[in-house]
């Protein structure tokens, strides 16, 4: 329910966050939209010190906060095309993917520690204070500037038009969503894996972060590289699924650790060459709709992939459950590969040639 309430804003306000993310300052927007993170998660953390919070506050505090996210998602994804040139633009997506990998990885190891030896108040107010950081980053840099678009110009309904008239931005959007449910199992159900493996729970810790460092290496390796061809998107798809099935299937944890650092290098390698995908497939002005529409498939969806998570958990054990929410996964591998050979036979039995190629 938590997960629920801190996730379900980004599904529910998709027609909005995009559109304000194109019409109004993202860089004002991403300052407002932290600073109301600030205030929420400071109050929070003055009414656990008072001992006035209960669960049901922490959770109308998580929907506040999925609110904020709601609107600062979109606006600092389509920031990023502001910051570099185009040509760098897969880069920079690789670099925010991995500071998100490793926050992802550290954030709860510190938290732990700061739990333990100050109490759950004090680790409310650190992570109040962190949103602060992100401001002071919006207050530094310079992006390029750009004019506003009009209200008129920024419907959804606009975004969806073209999604549907361009096959690609439809396909890379399916293949962020299928990653995303992919790697909720190594997100929600760590601790119940480090339990199959026939470890304590704190060896959840070892399974999130052998995930993170693969995701990490690959941040640096395609760091500086421009989007690859589709059938390397294929390559890295298969290099996730195929990682995550034998992670579910095998007994030794030292090796399952090894598989789950192949699976996370193919999880970053494919959302960052989807959403680079989305970036450069638009023109400046529908970025910011587009980037909403990344955050129903990446975030918005996540609270369903736990629910059906949890539910194949619960009735066929959780490395059941993991390899289910993997197949998405390779079914796109699987459709990019068929698809890519299709292309060639129909090139082939039309006599037709690619633009850009020569005759043979």
């Amino acid at each position: 329910m938590l997960a629920f309430s801190n996730f379900i804003p980004v599904l529910v306000l998709v027609p909005w966050t995009g559109s304000a993310a194109d019409r109004f300052d993202r860089r004002r927007l991403l300052i407002v939209t932290q600073l109301a993170a600030v205030a929420l998660t400071g109050t929070l953390a003055a009414l656990t010190w008072a001992g006035l919070a209960q669960v049901w506050t922490v959770m109308v505090f998580a929907l506040g906060l999925g609110v904020v996210s709601a609107f600062a998602t979109p606006a600092a994804f389509s920031l990023i095309g502001g910051l570099v040139p185009r040509e760098e633009l897969g880069s920079a997506v690789a670099l925010n993917s991995m500071t998100y990998n490793l926050a992802r990885a550290i954030g709860p190891v510190l938290a732990g520690v700061v739990i333990q030896e100050l109490g759950i108040a004090a680790a409310f107010a650190i992570n109040s204070l962190s949103y602060l950081a992100l401001v002071v980053g919006a207050f530094v840099v310079q992006p390029a500037a750009r004019e506003l678009v009009g209200r008129g110009r920024t419907q959804l309904r606009e975004s969806l038009r073209l999604v549907r008239a361009r096959p690609g931005l439809l396909a890379s959007l399916l293949i962020v969503a299928a990653v995303g449910f992919a790697s909720d199992p190594i997100n929600t159900e760590s601790p119940a894996f480090a339990h199959a493996f026939g470890k304590p729970d704190v060896y959840s810790g070892f399974i999130v972060g052998a995930f993170g460092a693969g995701a990490v290496g690959a941040a640096f390796l395609i760091a500086g590289r421009v989007v690859g061809p589709w059938r390397r998107m294929a390559q890295t798809l298969a290099l996730m699924g195929l990682g995550l099935v034998a992670f579910c299937l095998v007994r030794e944890f030292g090796v399952a650790l090894g598989l789950l650092v192949v699976a996370g290098f193919g999880y970053l390698s494919s959302n960052t060459s989807a959403t680079s995908r989305l970036q450069l497939g638009v023109e400046e002005h529908q970025r910011g709709r587009m980037m909403a529409l990344w955050s129903v498939a990446f975030l918005g969806l996540r609270p369903f992939a736990s629910l059906v998570d949890g539910a194949i958990a619960e009735a066929f054990g959780v490395r059941v459950a993991g390899i289910c929410l993997a197949l998405p996964v390779l079914v796109c591998a699987l459709g990019i590969v068929l698809a890519e050979r299709g292309v060639v036979s129909v090139a082939r039995v039309t006599g037709r040639r690619r633009p850009g190629t020569s005759a043979p």
